[in-house]
């Protein structure tokens, strides 16, 4: 099956890789013995930096596999990504191992050249070698397929039928009972009606057919299985369940019993939400014990010049499962008496009720900083969906049907749709639909790395704020 040889070729690829790594360490070591400014001892033992090298590589090639599907096409920003991701993890087990050991003997120069030339090949092989690998292994096992269904459903397949070009698959014609089948542009050329295919598999070498939608008739599919079973071609069968349901569905297959669900999420895997709540620990210790305390007296006298009251605006907003909680900020507006429809009021540009170091603090984010706190206690984390106040959360929910789809995971101090630049007041319906697309993007798409980027990024905003921040 085509997965089977998109994770196969997955495979030989890390095998390469971590060859070339391993080889590679050898050879520059040898070379950099000869080069003077760099001190390099020959009575050094290298054998565990080789080892955390090509442990590095074998760790990184998990993603690698679990991406089989499109890492034959990669661009130069894919190949650089997923060579940082490498040599990063070649870096952690090499420093964690000097750490432990407390070796100084080792040339740190070496090192850090080692990892960069690494990174510089890794890039290059990344990119070449999957499509010259995949020509080399599929080059005399080519996968003649027919394709059966409606004119449109082909395509509709048209760039994943060229994308899979390199894993073998040769279009060898397309069967259809629709009554605009033939015609120019076709991935594949038209040859007859579906009951041909008794007829093509006898005369022509075929090794796959595959049904470009569910059938509608059970009896037609028991034909084309039984046809295909008597042929020994292999049957491939696509889902156009999204297209009925104009939703994506994800397959998930629950001890042989086959269920769809509305979208993955990784973070109900026990050790992402461990690496993630480790994540939000190392950021917010150091936040709330360091930063936090002068922040506070900075502001609490600044509050007292401009709009004396309360030092902290706690009000209560959804998290995880939509369960309430009291999320705290900085007061930036004069104190007023609570009022649930006031607090719904989203903050303009220029909204008379923000005092002019509020709107500093709220232009700078800084306001946001109290949430550490709520990130420590478990109610939020440092990235995910902002929680929006009660009444705005019913109403957006009312507009958008997968609105309630946030509250799958912990709302964020920060979020991929906030680092987007999606700050500020919802003034319109479809920024609305940016921000919840960004919002279930980063649900179905976590990851460690994701959430560094947003950290990052948000961090860089801080400094120099959108002009959507106020």
């Amino acid at each position: 099956m085509i997965t089977s040889r998109a994770r196969g070729l997955a495979t030989l690829h890390a095998g390469a890789m971590t060859l070339f790594v391993g080889v590679f360490f050898w050879v520059y070591a040898q070379i950099i013995y000869h080069v003077p400014f760099v001190h390099l001892n020959r009575d050094v033992n290298l054998a565990p930096y080789f080892l955390c090298a090509v442990g590095g590589m074998l760790l990184a090639s998990r993603e690698l596999i679990a991406r089989a599907a499109r890492f034959h096409r990669m661009t130069w920003l894919d190949a650089a990504r997923l060579a940082a991701r490498q040599v990063g993890l070649m870096a952690l087990l090499t420093f964690t191992m000097m750490f432990a050991t407390r070796d100084r003997s080792i040339s740190r120069l070496f090192l850090g050249s080692f990892f960069v030339w690494a990174w510089l090949g890794l890039v290059w092989l990344n990119l070449r070698a999957p499509r010259r690998l995949a020509r080399l292994v599929f080059h005399r096992q080519r996968l003649p397929t027919v394709f059966i269904g409606r004119r449109a459903s082909l395509m509709r397949l048209h760039a994943w039928i060229a994308n899979k070009e390199p894993l073998g698959i040769d279009a060898v014609g397309f069967l259809s009972d629709d009554a605009e089948a033939a015609g120019a542009g076709l991935p594949a050329p038209f040859l007859g009606r579906v009951d041909q295919l008794p007829r093509l598999l006898a005369e022509r070498t075929v090794g796959q057919v595959m049904m470009l939608e569910l059938p509608a008739d059970d009896a037609e599919a028991r034909r084309v299985i039984e046809i295909c079973q008597e042929r020994g071609c292999r049957l491939l069968i696509h889902s156009n369940l999204e297209e009925r349901y104009t939703h994506p569905l994800v397959p998930v297959v629950e001890e042989g019993h086959h269920f769809y669900t509305l979208q993955e999420e990784p973070l109900e895997d026990p050790a992402n939400r461990l690496l993630k709540r480790g994540f939000d620990l190392a950021v917010a210790l150091p936040v709330v014990i360091l930063v936090l305390p002068p922040l506070c007296a900075w502001v609490w006298l600044m509050q007292r010049r401009q709009a004396p009251g309360p030092l902290f605006h706690v009000r209560t907003r959804r998290g995880l499962q939509g369960r309430p909680f009291a999320m705290l900020k900085f007061r930036s507006m004069f104190a007023a008496p609570p009022a649930e429809e006031a607090e719904s009021r989203q903050a303009a540009e220029e909204d008379a009720r923000i005092f002019p170091f509020g709107r500093f603090l709220r232009r700078r984010s800084l306001d946001e900083f109290p949430q550490f706190i709520n990130v420590l206690r478990g109610e939020m984390s440092i990235v995910g969906p902002r929680p929006y106040m009660p009444l705005l959360d019913q109403a957006f929910s009312q507009r958008t049907r997968a609105y309630r789809t946030r509250h799958l995971v912990k709302p964020g101090i920060t979020g991929l749709a906030q680092s987007m630049g999606y700050r500020g007041a919802v003034l319109e319906e479809e920024m609305l639909h940016h921000r919840l697309r960004w919002d279930v993007h980063y649900i179905t798409h976590w990851s460690i790395w994701l959430d560094l980027q947003i950290t990052l990024r948000t961090a860089w905003q801080v400094f120099f704020p959108p002009a959507t921040a106020y």
